[in-house]
């Protein structure tokens, strides 16, 4: 048999309608090919002006049950799954008056957007789980040596192309092509459906968009269904692909993947790996809030009464690193917060927001050509609570952990100096320890106001994270506060922070020499917390 398969027969029902008259037109016109379909898209097609003939027509069966049965019927899945060259298959339809289905146009029920709805019952998210379609997406892909798949609008313009190409038929590499992203589709699929009916059995409110959860880590096998949002400029290194894929467009909180971008070049890999570390800081912190962002670490971060101070504050803690650097802002960006932001004399990489002011954005469009600036919407936190799950990737396997969303947690603090915090140093410890959370480890947060002044992030050592924190900061250690992401397993590393001008610090505590390093916190009449939990961040 010939590669190429003429299109003689197309049997269309979708959801999801953009697009679809041109190419079912085309199809019609172009082609000549038959049209078969059912309810709202049969409809559709009609009042487009196009010949449409009625599945029930094929099958010689009604539409029934509420729509549940319809294709459903081996005069529908007998065209699409017979092997053509299978004389035994050919008798079998020459008998039973099978006719050969040369392509199916399918979108599914849409699963994702029912179950996102905050008002949705359970039973209208089972009424929306589609059966014929998936059965029919699975039948032409597995028969994709004969049958043409199309699973999404943004895959009409190439197949029109090819069809166009070669006077109407498909080629075995484009029919290929789609069954692979075919089977791609109902994997999530079914993999969203699993994952709710399992909220459905661990929660009170199943309605909630759902996430995968602690649970999954007793689970023998995970699924992860992931939808591509768009392809990214490059990877780590431009030699290197990437695109963006999202888990569903229901997220649960503000998400740098699901963004909305308003001005800019192409996002790259690197610009959303910091785009999203710059904006988990500013998530955790209540008052008006600015972080500049280098290689997932911050490098500016601040607190003020007002978001133009946070953000003048978080630039001035670093600003020779600030260069090509990633900002979040935890409020709606006014013009005064642009004009703060555009008086700088750096280049800035993205600027992630809530939400903007008109003037502001045309002032931020008009300082850089380039700027990439997203709105993420209201700062919701998570529903997942500390039940949502992070996943990374190794050669051959993945590793699975509950997400950090342990924020300051008073009620396991100790106080293990002689003397406590002033109330300005127990506000400064609470804001170091947030950012220390987000320092790449081994990680050591200096600051003093509410301005991060010092920062030692990724180090083998403690000691020289606390080295590098205290050169940083210089002068500005003088009466700041010191984080520390784990405990000091010598007192060397505090001793060098008080040594600086560090008053009080703040860590998990937990080393065997803990005796020593409280000891040297006395000597020097500083304060000084244990946490009692660890905030490692690789």
């Amino acid at each position: 048999m010939s590669d190429l398969v003429p299109i003689k027969r197309a049997l269309i029902s979708v959801s999801d309608k953009s697009g679809l008259e041109p190419f079912a037109r085309a199809l019609r016109e172009e082609f000549a090919a038959e049209l078969i379909s059912t309810g709202g898209t049969a409809r559709f097609l009609r009042d487009a002006g196009l010949d449409v003939t009625d599945v029930s027509a094929v099958t010689g069966f009604p539409e029934m049950m509420d729509g549940r049965i319809k294709t459903l019927h081996p005069m529908i899945h007998g065209g699409l799954l017979a092997v053509r060259d299978n004389p035994q298959h050919r008798a079998a339809m020459e008998q039973h008056g099978i006719a050969p289905i040369d392509l199916v146009c399918i979108n599914l029920y849409p699963f994702a957007q029912t179950i996102a709805a905050s008002n949705v019952t359970f039973e209208e998210a089972i009424e929306n789980i589609d059966i014929g379609g998936p059965a029919m997406v699975r039948s032409a892909a597995k028969n994709h040596r004969y049958v043409l798949i199309v699973t999404s609008p943004d895959d009409y313009d190439e197949v029109l192309a090819e069809l166009r190409a070669h006077g109407g038929a498909s080629t075995l590499s484009l029919r290929l092509r789609c069954a692979q992203r075919a089977f791609a589709l109902t994997a999530a699929y079914d993999n969203l459906i699993q994952q709710y009916l399992l909220g459905r059995l661990d929660s009170e409110q199943p309605q909630q968009p759902v996430v995968l959860d602690a649970a999954t880590l007793g689970r023998p096998h995970v699924i992860v269904g992931l939808r591509k949002k768009q392809d990214l400029r490059y990877g780590e290194n431009p030699h290197q692909r990437a695109a963006l894929y999202v888990d569903h467009d229901a997220c649960g909180e503000a998400s740098v993947a699901h963004a909305r971008q308003f001005h800019g070049k192409e996002l790259s890999y690197i610009n959303l790996l910091d785009a999203d570390a710059a904006l988990g800081v500013v998530k955790e912190l209540t008052e008006p809030a600015a972080c500049i962002v280098k290689h997932a670490t911050p490098c500016g971060c601040a607190v003020a009464g007002d978001l133009p101070t946070a953000f003048r504050h978080a630039y001035e803690g670093d600003p020779l690193a600030a260069f090509g650097g990633i900002v979040a802002l935890n409020r709606n960006v006014d013009l005064a917060t642009a004009q703060a932001i555009v008086a700088v004399d750096k280049l800035l990489e993205v600027i992630v927001a809530p939400s903007y002011d008109l003037d502001a954005l045309d002032l931020l469009r008009q300082r850089w050509k380039n700027v990439r600036i997203l709105d993420v919407g209201p700062l919701r936190r998570s529903a997942g609570g500390s039940n949502e799950i992070h996943l990374h990737k190794i050669v051959g396997g993945w590793l699975i952990q509950q997400r950090d969303l342990l924020g300051v947690d008073e009620a396991n603090w100790k106080l293990v100096s002689r003397r406590a915090p002033t109330a300005r140093e127990l506000a400064d410890l609470k804001f170091a320890w947030i950012v220390c959370k987000h320092i790449k480890s081994n990680a050591i947060a200096i600051a003093k106001d509410g301005v991060l002044v010092g920062a030692g992030a990724g180090q083998q050592d403690r000691v020289n994270a606390a080295r590098i924190a205290a050169q940083k900061a210089a002068a500005r250690a003088a009466g700041a506060v010191a984080a520390s992401d784990a405990f000091f397993p010598f007192a060397d590393g505090p001793q060098l922070l008080l040594e600086a001008g560090v008053t009080a610090l703040i860590q998990p505590g937990g080393s065997v020499r803990d005796a020593e390093t409280i000891a040297a916190v006395d000597a020097r009449g500083a304060a000084m917390i244990f946490t009692g939990q660890r905030h490692f961040r690789h």
